[in-house]
């Protein structure tokens, strides 16, 4: 059995090398490269991981960037669902896990349009489920919480918008100041370990953070 692991740029060094790894090439927001992707074998676990992060006031966000954030977090992960549900159908059998955010638990400021296209995933994701359970067919979500060792805040860099507009300055002191404030926060084994959960365990619930920050938000929620 083979692993593929999808990259828009693929990288081999990134990952440690097996005879049962694939590393494709995939960009999410492209019809093309999605079906070059799911054409190199069948699929048995889905997991939808391409992410963009921004952070900005509102006001300060362009057209095209909202757009260009929503067209991966949200379209591509639809895209590639609908690119490989098909293949789910006809089996019987398939696991699709969809990797949003914890921030969908509570209202944060300047993350707006970043929580809204992970929230749109996460209502996505349960009406699909509530769907395709009849043909065999798992769906669920996993929610990370807030994790520096990883580059998300590097991916983030370039939706970082009007973070010197003096309206919004003291908010966006506040906010940053809370970012680098000690606390739990959520290692990059915690959401590998609750991806395999989703994807083996028919008996974990639709939500799953993941995280020690990510549980303890969901706990507040609850």
């Amino acid at each position: 059995m083979h692993c593929p692991a999808s990259m828009r740029t693929p990288r081999a060094d990134l990952l440690p090398p097996s005879e049962r790894l694939r590393v494709l090439a995939l960009d999410v927001t492209d019809a093309q490269s999605i079906d070059r992707a799911v054409a190199a074998g069948p699929i048995d676990v889905l997991v939808n991981n391409a992410g963009i992060g921004a952070a900005a006031p509102f006001e300060c966000m362009t057209g095209a960037a909202v757009r260009e954030i929503f067209a991966t977090n949200t379209f591509g992960t639809m895209a590639v669902t609908l690119a490989v549900q098909p293949q789910f159908r006809q089996r019987g059998a398939g696991v699709v896990v969809n990797v949003t955010s914890s921030v969908t638990y509570k209202a944060l400021p300047l993350l707006g349009v970043y929580r809204a296209s992970k929230a749109a995933v996460n209502a996505f994701t349960e009406s699909l489920a509530a769907e395709v359970e009849q043909f065999g067919v798992r769906v669920r979500l996993v929610l990370p919480g807030r994790a520096p060792e990883t580059r998300f805040a590097e991916n983030a860099r370039p939706h970082m918008a009007g973070l010197d507009h003096e309206a919004y300055a003291e908010l966006v002191q506040s906010v940053f100041a809370s970012f680098g404030e000690s606390g739990p926060i959520t290692h990059s084994q915690d959401v590998a370990q609750a991806v395999w959960r989703a994807a083996t365990d028919p008996t974990c619930p639709m939500r799953l953070p993941a995280g020690e920050d990510a549980e303890a938000w969901a706990a507040e929620l609850r």
